[in-house]
């Protein structure tokens, strides 16, 4: 459970970073007010402030983009893009199957996508309560999942000449860090990241309270441990009194005892871990395979090993108390134990 809940969290976290850095822009430009976790804000300004920034030096392309969140088969932030100007940031999408968007009622979805919702080229796919077509399917990893004309996106969000968001690519990487100063400097209220300060932000101590959550689950699973590996032993020793009373007439401490049962706490836990990896890979295959959008992060050896003792100390402790119990039996009354 500790590594699907870590898995999962990291992965969603991860996936956003690696579409929005495979953009392939060097800097991006945000309003004031906006969150770093695109998506989360709205469009409140002119989308012609990608001119301004376009006539600086050592710029070599502007795109705007309007992102709008849609609720329907699950939740996705679509993308409003000017084709021209994405091409030309982005060097143009891969495609699959189909071609660009020809006209207002198209729209272009990635692989992934089109692979969990079962759409193909043609297909009439419903997005922020209206009808569009499927004109493409490109290869994920290049912003968003679903992506439509900007103009169309401002008419139906009701903010014509808006957007949310513009990335920008430099003439040379070199050229980076003038690039973002020039910017500052044109629009000193906005926020103004390089791609390197944007992935430094979307690490997971960046995250407001995403730690926090990570903590509290990982508490709730070791709690569930502690309580399962509690009311094993616990009602192993009420099964086994007779047996522990023979190991006490023949002359065992209570220190050999308590390890006895803290031993077999642990062979115990230890078959779960094993099992309980076997467990996460193939549930982790299935979830991929069912839910193509759905990232979820491999499990690494460092969270491996975290998890198997985080629950090999779950069980010393639940068993602590049927431990100490069995070591304090009376031998008399334990053979008499029916």
């Amino acid at each position: 459970m500790v590594l699907l809940v870590v898995g999962m969290t990291t992965g969603m976290l991860n996936d956003n970073k690696r579409r929005v850095e495979g953009v392939g822009a060097d800097v991006m430009i945000q309003p004031p007010s906006a969150s770093f976790m695109l998506g989360l804000s709205a469009a409140p300004v002119p989308a012609t402030i990608a001119n301004a920034v376009a006539k600086l030096a050592y710029v070599a392309a502007v795109s705007p983009v309007l992102l709008q969140t849609n609720v329907g088969k699950g939740l996705n932030v679509i993308w409003g893009i000017d084709t021209p100007s994405f091409d030309s940031v982005t060097g143009g999408f891969s495609f699959i199957a189909g071609g660009p968007m020809s006209n207002p009622e198209d729209v272009l979805v990635d692989d992934l996508y089109a692979r969990a919702n079962n759409l193909k080229v043609g297909q009439t796919v419903n997005l922020l309560n209206h009808d569009f077509q499927v004109s493409g399917i490109v290869e994920h990893g290049k912003g968003g999942r679903v992506f439509m004309r900007i103009e169309t996106a401002q008419d139906l969000s009701g903010a014509p000449g808006r957007a949310s968001i513009f990335f920008v690519k430099a003439r040379t990487p070199e050229y980076v860090d003038e690039v973002v100063a020039r910017v500052k400097k044109l629009l000193p209220n906005y926020k103004v990241l390089s791609m390197a300060e944007f992935g430094f932000l979307m690490s997971s101590s960046n995250i407001p309270a995403f730690n926090a959550f990570v903590t509290v689950l990982i508490a709730v699973s070791v709690g569930v441990g502690f309580l399962l590996i509690f009311l094993a032993m616990y009602s192993a020793v009420n099964e086994r009194t007779r047996e522990i009373g023979i190991y006490k007439a023949l002359g065992m401490s209570k220190g050999l005892i308590i390890l006895l049962i803290e031993w077999e706490a642990g062979l115990l836990c230890l078959v779960g871990v094993v099992a309980g990896y076997g467990g996460i890979l193939i549930l982790s295959r299935v979830i991929r395979t069912s839910f193509p959008t759905l990232p979820i992060e491999p499990m690494t050896l460092g969270w491996m090993c975290r998890a198997g003792l985080l629950a090999l100390a779950g069980s010393f402790l639940g068993a602590l108390y049927p431990a100490l119990r069995a070591a304090h039996l009376d031998a008399v009354e334990s053979l008499s134990f029916e």
